[in-house]
């Protein structure tokens, strides 16, 4: 018997672009009801260009300069029926989030989606009933990292599903 799965919503995930937007991401992110984005943006007209696809949250890297540097570290927030928290480094973001110290956050409630980056490696993994997604990098800057990748995260009545998309590496790297 098959079940019909109800989709409650859609979030696209990316992380580190770098300055560099891969055209295909407007189509791949087509539909989703909410876009992330995990730092080292670089460029302020990769925002925009999200924004144009779906609202988007965004935190600061630690390569992100002028105003992308005044985006907060760390968000928590709710997009398409997804409690989300948010943050560029992995490390950081895991202990602040058990010592307390993300604003907003309570560790009673915990979130269903926590997105990070900075490592160029897409990763995921439960814990606690949490799913902790790295969507890799959008951009893969420098030789030694993986193909470019992003990620749609679904939520549907059996709870999130994750799919990950490999992108065209560019021929040259701008690093």
């Amino acid at each position: 018997m098959t079940r019909n799965i109800k989709r409650r919503g859609r979030i696209g995930v990316i992380s580190d672009t770098h300055g560099y937007l891969d055209p295909s991401i407007s189509e791949l992110f087509a539909g989703v009801d909410h876009i992330i984005h995990a730092g080292d943006i670089i460029d302020a007209d990769t925002l925009a260009e999200l924004e144009k696809i779906a609202p988007v949250t965004a935190v600061s890297g630690n390569l992100d300069t002028g105003k992308l540097a005044k985006l907060p570290r760390e968000v928590i927030g709710e997009a398409a029926g997804i409690s989300f928290v948010v943050g560029h480094k992995r490390k950081r973001l895991l202990k602040r989030l058990d010592q307390g110290r993300v604003d907003g956050y309570s560790p009673a409630a915990r979130p269903d989606l926590v997105v990070y980056g900075h490592d160029h490696i897409p990763a995921l993994e439960w814990l606690d009933g949490c799913l902790i997604l790295d969507p890799g990098t959008a951009s893969s800057p420098h030789e030694e990292d993986d193909d470019p990748t992003v990620a749609i995260v679904d939520a549907g009545e059996i709870g999130l599903s994750v799919q990950f998309f490999m992108l065209e590496r560019r021929a040259e790297h701008s690093g």
